[in-house]
Order: structure tokens, then C-alpha cells, then sequence
């Protein structure tokens, strides 16, 4: 994949046109045309991700969050998938999205309960799985089960949306923001696949989450939750700029508290955008602190975005509650990042024991 800066703008034109319907629960189709035209579903480099999901982030966290999910999942599948889906997902052709968290497990989502069992040729998978974005909409899912047999955690397999016994909730995602995303639970029940299915080898699945899915979606949902941030920061400096008080002839912006609120808006932005590219920095370089930064880069983004977000919206005062502002519903989307697995708390407990030297698990 090669990104050409006019294009990707062009998609976040898209992005941003459809944001709206978006936000009331449409699925991003036009965004992801465009993107797939422009050859940016296919295979790429984090790096090159990384950009895409920021950029698309600014205009519409719904496509951003489905973008971000994609790309994990294609990653996955590019290092151990079949070689026809390997080509299929490469041009583009595919969506991909990830289905592990379980209500068993919730965002231990390295934990399956789900399990999977040879019948065959075959194997039939069964489990719950709590919220897998773009379900009603991606062509193939990695999945997640407990193994066929040993005693390591989980193995994956590559699952198409359309396999027999496969239940995907007709329920519409309407949560407090992300509310395009197509977010809902999937139920498989002796849901049949060919056991060549198998993403790696059986039991390898938790080495696989924590080798490519972890930086792949820590670092992207960091992303996401940095374009928030861009666009709050813009949005809210152009509000104060040019919103005035008639009777006073001066702008909301002449206030110094506002100026301050609006620097640490910028500065918390700016940190969480350096903290991304030196976590991509550390894993290009193989260094040492390559998962210590993985680790911080979601936990910190995700609490800033929260913070940067809670400031636009003191900033721009009664108006934010109103959509034409455009930062309120940037402050709903903002929130996900927080309890999306691994959650800020569950990434804190895990970069103290990094820190303090302890085993993660």
C-alpha cells in the first residue's frame, strides 16, 4: 500500500461528509469504498495505518474504529492465512475484523471461553462473543476459541461472516458514541469451518495476540483516539477565535483561562502524537522498551483524548450540546478508547508490572 497525501485527504472529505449519518448509526460504506479504490484495504505497514486511521479519525471515529479493526485482523490473516485469502485481503477485497472478547472473559480478551471441536474434516466452533465491530459487514472474522486440545490458552481461525451457525444480533449498535461502527454480539453454535482454517498453529493463538494483534491495535486505537484530539483542538480553537462577546467587542478567546485550557489541549495532543511515533520508532528498531510503549501508547492516548475532549467541551461552552460545534460528538466518541479491552486500567496494572519487573502473566 502506497499513500498518496491528495487521495487521503479526498477519503477524509468522504469521511467527514458522511460523518453525520455515521454518528445516527449508518455503516461507513462510501469511506471504505473509497479507500478500497484508492488501494488503502489491503496489506499495509503499521506506519502507513497508523496515518490512514489518524486521518480518518479527525473526520468520523466510527470509520476510523472500523479501519482500525480491519487492518488487525489483516495482519493476522497476512502472516497465517490461506493463501487464496491471503490474496483476496491483500487487493482489498475482504473486510476483516477481529471477534475475541467473550462475556466470560469481557476484556481479557486474550482468555476465550468459546470453544472448538474436530468433527471431521471440519471443526465446530461455539462461544459468545460480546461486541465484534463491523459484524453485519465484514466478510471474515478472526476468531478466537480455546484450543483443540493442550493446555495453552487460545488458538485462532479464520471465520467468514456468512459460515452456518454463526448469529450475528440484529440489533442496531446505539451506544454513547463509535455509533457507526456496526458493533454488536456474535453467537456461534457448532458454527462448521474447514479445520485448514486454523490461524497458526493450534494453541498458538495467545502468542499471536500478543506478537501482532496487541501493537497492531494498541497502536491504531492510540490513533484514533489522536485524531479525536486533532480535531477537538482545531475545532475549539476556531470556536473561541471567532465567537465573540458583542457587548465587551472581544472573542472568548481573549480570555486567558480559555488560552490555557486551549494550550493544554494542544500540549496533551501533541505528547500523545510523539508517544505513537516513538512506540513506532521502538518496535522498527527492535529496541527494549518496544511493549513497555506499546503498553503506554493506548492507556495514554485514551486518557488524554477523555481529558482533551472534556476541555472542548467546557471551552465551547452550552453550544458544545449542540451538533454544529462539532466537538460534542467527539466527546462521546472519545470514551471508547477507555474501556475498549485492554482496558486503561487493565494497561496500567500491566505497564506497573512491566515497570516493577514482574511477569505480565
Amino acid at each position: 500500500m502506497s499513500i498518496v497525501p491528495e487521495k487521503l485527504e479526498s477519503i477524509a472529505a468522504i469521511a467527514a461528509t458522511h460523518a453525520a449519518d455515521v454518528d445516527r448509526g449508518a455503516f461507513p460504506t462510501q469511506t471504505l469504498d473509497a479507500l478500497r479504490a484508492a488501494g488503502l484495504l489491503g496489506f499495509t505497514t503499521l506506519p502507513d495505518a497508523q496515518i490512514v486511521v489518524e486521518r480518518l479519525a479527525r473526520e468520523c471515529g466510527s470509520t476510523a474504529m472500523v479501519v482500525c479493526m480491519h487492518y488487525c485482523g489483516a495482519a493476522v490473516i497476512e502472516k497465517h492465512g490461506a493463501d487464496d485469502v491471503v490474496q483476496q485481503v491483500g487487493a482489498g477485497e475482504l473486510l476483516a475484523t477481529l471477534a475475541f472478547s467473550e462475556p466470560g472473559s469481557r476484556s481479557h480478551f486474550w482468555a476465550p471461553i468459546g470453544i472448538a471441536k474436530t468433527d471431521g474434516k471440519d471443526v465446530l466452533l461455539t462461544a459468545r462473543k460480546s461486541w465484534v465491530t463491523s459484524a453485519h459487514k465484514a466478510d471474515v472474522l478472526v476468531w478466537s476459541s480455546k484450543p483443540l486440545a493442550g493446555t495453552e490458552m487460545s488458538t485462532l481461525w479464520l471465520v467468514p461472516r456468512t459460515t452456518p451457525g454463526l448469529r450475528i444480533s440484529d440489533a442496531q449498535f446505539d451506544g454513547i458514541g463509535l455509533r457507526g461502527n456496526d458493533s454488536v454480539p456474535v453467537t456461534a453454535e457448532d458454527a462448521r469451518i474447514p479445520a485448514t482454517s486454523m490461524l497458526g498453529d493450534d494453541g498458538a493463538g495467545f502468542g499471536i495476540m500478543m506478537g501482532v494483534v496487541l501493537p497492531w491495535f494498541n497502536v491504531l486505537c492510540a490513533s484514533v483516539s489522536a485524531g479525536l484530539m486533532e480535531a477537538a483542538t482545531t475545532r475549539t480553537a476556531a470556536h473561541a477565535g471567532g465567537t465573540t462577546f458583542q457587548h465587551a467587542g472581544s472573542t472568548v478567546a481573549d480570555l486567558p483561562t480559555v488560552r490555557a485550557f486551549i494550550a493544554r489541549m494542544r500540549i496533551q495532543t501533541d505528547q500523545t502524537k510523539t508517544l505513537i511515533a516513538d512506540t513506532l520508532a521502538a518496535m522498527g528498531s527492535n529496541r527494549a522498551d518496544t511493549m513497555l510503549r506499546v503498553l503506554e501508547s493506548k492507556a495514554a492516548a485514551g486518557e488524554s483524548a477523555a481529558q482533551v475532549t472534556d476541555l472542548a467541551m467546557r471551552v465551547c461552552g452550552g453550544t458544545a450540546f449542540r451538533k454544529e460545534v462539532g466537538v460534542e460528538r467527539i466527546f462521546r466518541d472519545s470514551r471508547a478508547a477507555l474501556v475498549m479491552g485492554p482496558t486503561t486500567d487493565v494497561l496500567y496494572d500491566f505497564i506497573g508490572k512491566a515497570v516493577c519487573g514482574q511477569p505480565l502473566f
